[in-house]
């Protein structure tokens, strides 16, 4: 007789609307770091309409969404790092202002591809 562990409880499955407000989250770092705050008023109803959608969608484009999240958070972390550990003691608002622009655009894309894909 072997002696195996037991099986691994199934790791709960990605939470996208927590993704998402994560990714919002960076995005007002990001602006606040290009002196350009914005109200996000709508981001916890955001983030029930993502979980909703993604939710409802095939499973491709579950993948595709997961894909694109993933990849959207790692470069704005790696943005997001790289302008705190800019020499100058402040980040260059220039590259904070582009970094909150493609952040702002790759979370309009997260919620087109679920919305597109119903």
């Amino acid at each position: 007789m072997t002696h195996q562990a037991p099986p691994s409880p199934a790791s709960p499955g990605p939470d996208p609307g927590r993704q998402v407000a994560q990714l919002r989250e960076a995005l007002r770092l990001v602006e606040r770091l290009a002196g350009e705050e914005r109200a996000h008023d709508q981001a916890l109803d955001e983030a029930a309409h993502i979980s909703g959608a993604y939710d409802s969608a095939l499973p491709v484009v579950q993948r595709r969404f997961e894909a694109l999240a993933n990849e959207t958070a790692l470069w704005a972390a790696a943005g997001v790092e790289a302008l705190l550990a800019s020499g100058n003691g402040a980040p260059s608002r220039a590259a904070a202002v582009r970094l909150a622009r493609q952040l702002d655009t790759a979370l309009a894309d997260l919620s087109a591809l679920l919305r597109q894909n119903r």
